[in-house]
C-alpha cells in the first residue's frame, strides 16, 4: 500500500514543481530593475502588466517622431538596458526619429542552458502585446520589433503565434539563433537577418537554413557584417546605421 501511494505521489509532486522550475526567475528580475532603476541615464521606467504579473520596460521617446516606435528584444538572461547591442540601440534610434521600448523578457537563473528557455516562450506574447498596447496608448502608429540573439526566438515565436497587430510593420533579428529556422517560414513581414561575420557558430552555421526556410517571403534579408562578432563589440555606430537604414527604407515601405 505504502508503496503504491509513493508511486502516485511522485508524479504529482513532479506535477506541482514543474511550472515553478520553468518559469521566469521574477526574483532576478526584480533585482535587473532595481539595478537599472538606480543608473538609469536615459529614459524612463515603465512597469507593465500582462494581467497576471508586473514587469520592467524602459521608454525612450523620440522628440523627432511621436508616431514610429521600436520594441526592443534582449538576449538570454539580460535585461532591457544591456550594454552590448541593446542600450546602444535603445539610446541612439529616438535621436533617429525612433522611440524605442526595450522589455523585460523572461529569464531564467545564470547557470541556464538556451534549451532551457523553450517552455519560457509562452511568457513572451503576454509581454509583447502589453508592450505594443503602451505604444498605441502613447500614439504610436507604425511599430517595428529589433530582437538580439535568444531575444529573436522569442520574437519568431511571438509573431508566428497569431496574426501580428496591424501596428507591427517589419522585424528585424540581429544574430539570430538556429531555432528561427522552425519559424520563418511562417513570418512574413519584412524582416532583416543581421549577423556577424565573427558571430556565434550556431549562428555563421545556421545562416542557410534560416535563408531557406523564408524563402517564401520576398521581404526577407540577410546581410552579413564584416568584422562583426555577436555582440557588435566596437561595431556600435555601424549597427545603428544598418538599423536606421533598414526601419527608413524596409521593404513594401509606401512613399
Amino acid at each position: 500500500m505504502e508503496k503504491k501511494m509513493l508511486r502516485f505521489l511522485i508524479p504529482a509532486v513532479l506535477l506541482f514543481f514543474i511550472p515553478l522550475l520553468i518559469a521566469s526567475d521574477l526574483e532576478k528580475e526584480k533585482r535587473w530593475a532595481e539595478q537599472i532603476e538606480e543608473g538609469l541615464l536615459d529614459g524612463e521606467i515603465v512597469m507593465l502588466n500582462t494581467g497576471g504579473s508586473e514587469f520592467l520596460s524602459i521608454f525612450t521617446p523620440s522628440e523627432k517622431n511621436k508616431e514610429t516606435a521600436v520594441i526592443l528584444l534582449h538576449g538570454m538572461g539580460v535585461h532591457p538596458d544591456w550594454p552590448q547591442v541593446i542600450n546602444p540601440l535603445r539610446v541612439s534610434l529616438p535621436e533617429k526619429g525612433w522611440s524605442t521600448l526595450s522589455l523585460q523578457l523572461p529569464i531564467l537563473p545564470n547557470e541556464a542552458e538556451p534549451k532551457e528557455y523553450q517552455p519560457l516562450l509562452k511568457e513572451v506574447p503576454g509581454r509583447i502585446d502589453a508592450g505594443i498596447q503602451f505604444l498605441k496608448k502613447n500614439g504610436v502608429k507604425k511599430i517595428f520589433i529589433v530582437a538580439h540573439s535568444l531575444g529573436t526566438e522569442m520574437a519568431s515565436y511571438y509573431l508566428t503565434q497569431k496574426t501580428p497587430s496591424s501596428l507591427i510593420k517589419g522585424y528585424i533579428g540581429i544574430g539570430m539563433s538556429a531555432g528561427n529556422s522552425r519559424y520563418l517560414s511562417a513570418i512574413d513581414l519584412p524582416v532583416l537577418d543581421l549577423y556577424g561575420e565573427n558571430d556565434l557558430e550556431g549562428i555563421l552555421a545556421s545562416a542557410n537554413a534560416r535563408t531557406k526556410a523564408a524563402v517564401k517571403n520576398k521581404s526577407y534579408s540577410q546581410q552579413k557584417v564584416s568584422d562583426a562578432d555577436h555582440f557588435f563589440n566596437e561595431q556600435e555606430n555601424q549597427l545603428v546605421k544598418i538599423v536606421t537604414d533598414w526601419l527608413n527604407n524596409y521593404p513594401g515601405k509606401s512613399s
